[in-house]
């Protein structure tokens, strides 16, 4: 009889975790399917225009992944400064253009950090074996498992501008789609039916080439950034995918036809 108590704790421990499980899918899926208000769909409008390029069915998507960002994500202004509906739909619909269309999410993301402008980070920088600590201007910055840390000024800009090729939110939201394998090194959770052999092929190939072009001081389509490493490449690249998508199919086809499978969007399209 001792053994029954434990039962019938153990199923209702049981059962309380799957109603909550049950709970959260429908409220995700109530998010999913609610459209924004007229209201705030024009602020997302003014202030993201490439929104406005968008199909009718993904600007629905798009809609829900924003419900979704919104009720998930805790905005905190820093220095003082105040967070307003309009920074949080900006930031939200440029954070999820690039889960747009595929089911990966932010799913450990819970706080976007904003700063009125660039802000000053401390580094470690290595001089034989002693280790200084230096302040480094930034304009974001994207931890694996949160926070994402923004400029205001300059997410700002990125969203207003979709063509400049420079947007530090994709850019930072790149870098949580890369990391949610465990590791930020250029290596998403490919799309359903994409082959590593084939991403691997064309994001090096890519890469070493945009170094070449970098080294030799030539004029570059991605953000001489990228550059840096395989993760800053995949950032940038991501970048250029949204904000300069018929000249990146021009010029690295092999490259965009990766990354529109693996975000399932063809961006050189939309009109």
């Amino acid at each position: 009889m001792s053994g029954l108590p434990l039962l019938l704790v153990a199923l209702l421990v049981g059962a309380f975790w799957w109603h909550r499980r049950q709970s959260r899918r429908r409220r995700r899926n109530r998010l999913l399917a609610t459209p924004l208000t007229s209201a705030r769909r024009e602020i997302v409008a003014e202030l993201v225009p490439i929104v406005r390029r968008l199909p009718a069915p993904l600007k629905l998507k798009l809609e829900g992944k924003i419900n979704l960002f919104l009720d998930q994500i805790t905005f905190r202004g820093q220095n003082g400064l105040e967070v307003s509906e309009a920074m949080r739909l900006s930031i939200a619909a440029q954070a999820c253009l690039p889960v747009l269309n595929i089911p990966v999410w932010y799913d450990t993301l819970r706080n976007v950090l904003i700063y009125p402008s660039a802000f000053t980070t401390r580094r470690p920088s290595h001089d034989g074996y002693v280790v200084h600590e230096r302040d480094v201007g930034m304009l974001g910055e994207s931890w694996a498992r949160g926070p994402v840390i923004l400029s205001w000024d300059h997410a700002l800009q990125g969203g207003l501008d979709a063509a400049d090729g420079h947007n530090v939110v994709i850019h930072e939201f790149a870098h949580q789609l890369d990391s949610l394998t465990g590791h930020t090194n250029g290596i998403p959770i490919l799309n359903k039916g994409q082959a590593y052999q084939g991403w691997e092929r064309a994001m090096l190939d890519a890469y070493h080439g945009h170094r070449e072009r970098v080294e030799s001081g030539r004029n570059t389509l991605i953000d001489p950034y990228g550059a840096t490493n395989h993760e800053e490449f995949f950032a940038e690249a991501i970048v250029t995918f949204f904000e300069k998508p018929a000249a990146l199919r021009l010029e690295e086809p092999a490259l965009y036809e990766q990354l529109a499978k693996l975000l399932a969007l063809d961006p050189a399209q939309w009109t």
